[in-house]
């Protein structure tokens, strides 16, 4: 047997340079990605009304058609890049999301502009990159590196609500497409020259999808619940700015330039508002309770939009509550997943979530501009709040996860008895929930308890 250690990161050396670079480094080209994507969602609606032939229907579509071909072709992409290698499937897919940009920036008409999202969606390199990042990480800091990911994505949304109304001050929409574009070329020169290349492309079953595994995740009801969660998740947060821009605007009666004058302290403050409830689910194990609470809050936020005067005061405290649960479920729900999801089975898990949660965002817009089509301005707000209500029947069975936190253990193994014996020995330690180990691999995954655990023990 070899040395162990912890995917949680309590080997004592933190990440070395090669390490550190290449997660800063596909952060930023990750959060690049999604600020050119989320950048149009406060100022979309205000730039539809100039086209020809515009309706909400339309409006909505456009805003959220990047969403259906993310969510296709992200897990394909990502085995493609199993075969012929990572970065040129990361640097395909930023090439196809800036000819989408470009195609969106020159449109004349809202048909063009769907065209153009649906193709900034199919440079779908999420896996991929995620992929990447197993590639060029030890095992004990790969969740470091993927959590500076997941932190990159969370910034470059709030980072877009506030650039986008400043941005379209100055610019437009077609600037901000065109700046899109530049900024995913900017991303492909990083990708070339500054992320490292890795010596070895290898298969790793906490960041990428199996194909065999496809079905044991599609009949696994508390995943289905999860997925279920960050599709219904972006969903009404999608569905939301088909119409709040106009309410802002119509409404509170700001204008559409002074918008982020809104969003810069509502998401500081909300950030901040959240952290008490992560430390309750996370440090006193009220995990269920705080989802549960927030996916209620969630929907009253939904609801006291349709309900309540839209005064520039009312809006702004109900932004207030919709971030603050928005963004204490968006943080939640990743760590559920990797939770409850079998240990060999989490990079696929991890690939059916995130589809899942791009196909959300396009119901979101094509739904909500329908809603807002037939049932004006605030009937959208009453359709998300019932769709929080459904998501709060649907996770109120849910089973509240265990706290365990996950382990790596590094093995030699030859066949399948040799790893079967080993399991059985791996699980019969104190603290160990779970073991699972594959041949081949070199690597036992373990789920422990850290009050019990010791390594030390370890075979």
């Amino acid at each position: 047997m070899k040395h162990s250690v912890s995917q949680g990161g309590e080997s004592g050396a933190g990440m070395n340079r090669g390490e550190l670079r290449a997660a800063l480094s596909l952060s930023g080209v990750y959060a690049t990605r999604m600020l050119g994507l989320f950048m149009i969602l406060p100022v979309f609606a205000l730039y539809a009304e100039t086209l020809d032939d515009i309706t909400p229907a339309l409006t909505g579509l456009a805003i959220g058609a990047y969403g259906i071909t993310q969510a296709l072709l992200q897990i394909p992409a990502g085995m493609l890049s199993d075969r012929i290698g990572r970065k040129p499937v990361i640097i395909g897919g930023l090439l196809v999301f800036a000819l989408g940009s470009v195609v969106a920036a020159g449109a004349e008409s809202i048909h063009a502009i769907i065209l153009g999202r649906a193709l900034q969606g199919a440079g779908a390199i999420a896996a991929a990159i995620m992929a990447l990042v197993a590639d060029l990480t030890r095992e004990e800091h790969r969740i470091k590196a993927m959590a500076l990911i997941g932190m990159s994505i969370g910034l470059s949304f709030a980072v877009a609500l506030i650039l986008g109304p400043v941005l379209n001050a100055w610019i437009g929409v077609p600037g901000i497409f065109w700046a899109t574009a530049v900024l995913a070329l900017g991303a492909i020169l990083m990708v070339a020259f500054v992320v490292p290349t890795p010596g070895v492309l290898r298969m790793h079953r906490e960041a990428e999808a199996i194909p065999a595994q496809f079905g044991r995740i599609l009949r696994d009801g508390e995943l289905l619940r999860l997925d279920f969660g960050i599709l219904a998740l972006h969903a009404i947060l999608t569905a939301s700015f088909v119409v709040m821009p106009l309410v802002l605007r119509d409404e509170a009666g700001l204008a559409a330039d002074s918008h982020w004058k809104v969003y810069l302290p509502v998401l500081v403050c909300s950030v901040l508002a959240m952290v008490p409830f992560i430390l309750l689910a996370e440090r006193r194990g009220h995990v269920k309770p705080v989802l549960l609470g927030a996916i209620g809050v969630l929907g009253l936020a939904e609801l006291g939009m349709y309900l309540l005067s839209p005064t520039l005061i009312t809006v702004v405290i109900l932004l207030f509550v919709f971030f603050t649960a928005f963004n204490l479920l968006e943080s939640m729900l990743p760590s559920l997943i990797s939770r409850v999801a079998p240990l060999d089975c989490r990079g696929t898990a991890m690939g059916f979530y995130s589809s899942s949660q791009f196909l959300g965002a396009f119901l979101g817009g094509s739904l909500g501009g329908l809603a807002h089509g037939w049932l004006g301005l605030h009937g959208v707000f009453v359709c998300t709040a019932l769709l929080a209500l459904l998501w709060l029947l649907l996770a109120q069975p849910m089973q509240p996860p265990r706290k365990l936190s996950s382990y790596i253990h590094k093995v030699d193994v030859i066949d399948q008895a040799d790893a079967d014996r080993l399991s059985g020995a791996l699980a019969g330690i104190a603290g160990v929930a779970e073991a699972v180990v594959i041949p081949g691999e070199g690597v036992a995954y373990l789920r422990v308890d850290k009050r019990v655990f010791d390594a030390s023990r370890l075979p």
